[in-house]
């Protein structure tokens, strides 16, 4: 079911959206060479928590852990691993969900670890965009479609990269997964007509090869995630927003000015 929004509700969102920004502008000075997976599910888990929030992916669906942290190749879901170590020229997402007061907020960033190649930049760049011309759609009136044909245009038909399709966006408050699905590609004027109250994560997975997945297992977890199939990089940018009569309004904003240069 879908449900709309209270301007309350709404605010009570973007504080913990806030705090989930906050956690990511962090991490520009935790993530570098040398530290492991897990030494950024620690900072994450105690950041939040030390802002009387909660990391809610934990227990979700059996998931043990605050932050998903997926490196290169990996796409989503994968957990954050003491062993995994990140190295000089490493892209690495950190997707979490954060619960304050019953409030829901959804991100997820991608970080470079060090000097990135060109090509990593370059899709790091465009996956970052393509976030922010999805948000532009998400307008009263417009339709899912519209998000996601402005997405697919730039990431596949405009750069020639794979627009993963398994894994979409999504209606969020008063759980972390509501209806509707936002996919990142689709026709223009098509799909459910946006309103205003409505709450969504847009969050485009976009692979530097091909945009077809696998799935691996975590032995001893019950736990599986994505990988691009064909093992080429993958970045991800995530925000939650609201459809308001003034437009999009991001309630995740590490920056309103940056926001404002793409918007």
């Amino acid at each position: 079911m879908i449900t709309i929004k209270s301007p309350e509700e709404i605010e009570g969102m973007r504080k913990s959206g806030a705090i989930l920004a906050g956690m990511h502008v962090g991490l520009r000075d935790i993530i570098k060479p040398g530290i492991s997976a897990w030494d950024i599910e620690v900072f994450c888990k105690k950041f939040i928590e030390s802002k009387g929030a909660i990391p809610e992916q934990i227990g979700f669906e059996g998931y043990k852990y605050a932050v998903c942290v997926c490196v290169n190749e990996e796409v989503a879901h994968a957990i954050p691993r003491k062993n995994l170590i990140l190295k000089e020229g490493d892209i690495v997402k950190v997707d979490t969900v954060v619960n304050y007061k019953g409030f829901m907020s959804d991100s997820c960033w991608t970080y470079a670890v060090g000097e990135v190649s060109p090509e990593a930049k370059r899709l790091m760049d465009v996956t970052k965009k393509a976030l922010y011309l999805g948000i532009e759609q998400a307008r009263i009136g417009n339709r899912i479609g519209d998000i996601g044909h402005a997405i697919q245009q730039y990431t596949e038909v405009e750069n020639g990269y794979g627009d993963v399709r398994e894994l979409v966006g999504h209606g969020i408050q008063p759980t972390m997964h509501e209806e509707p699905n936002v996919p990142h590609y689709g026709r223009p004027g098509h799909g459910l007509r946006l309103k205003e109250g409505m709450t969504i994560t847009i969050e485009p997975m976009i692979n530097m090869g091909s945009r077809q997945l696998a799935v691996l297992e975590v032995p001893h977890e019950n736990w599986e995630y994505y990988i691009s199939a064909d093992h080429s990089l993958s970045a991800q940018y995530e925000h939650t927003i609201a459809i308001t009569k003034d437009g999009p309004k991001i309630l995740t904003s590490q920056d309103p000015e940056f926001d404002a240069k793409y918007l």
